[in-house]
């Protein structure tokens, strides 16, 4: 049914959803879709700096700890 619609029937439900929101509204909806895509974006980004500082304390407790002396007993 969709795939049946072509340019036409997509600039009349533009015309539409104009005339029912208004510019300034559907600009603002607009502007809100933006700032959630961004901040979705920033959550990402400080998710996986997150993993890789967790990474890198893991590797750093997993040092050998074995005294010297015990080390030359091989």
């Amino acid at each position: 049914m969709l795939n049946n619609i072509g340019l036409p029937g997509i600039l009349l439900i533009a015309v539409v959803v104009l005339v029912l929101f208004g510019r300034g509204k559907i600009s603002s909806l607009m502007g809100e879709v933006g700032k959630g895509i961004t901040s979705f974006k920033k959550g990402i980004s400080e998710g996986s700096k997150e993993l890789e500082d967790d990474e890198e304390k893991s590797a750093e407790s997993a040092r050998d700890v074995t005294p010297k002396s015990e080390k030359d007993k091989v």
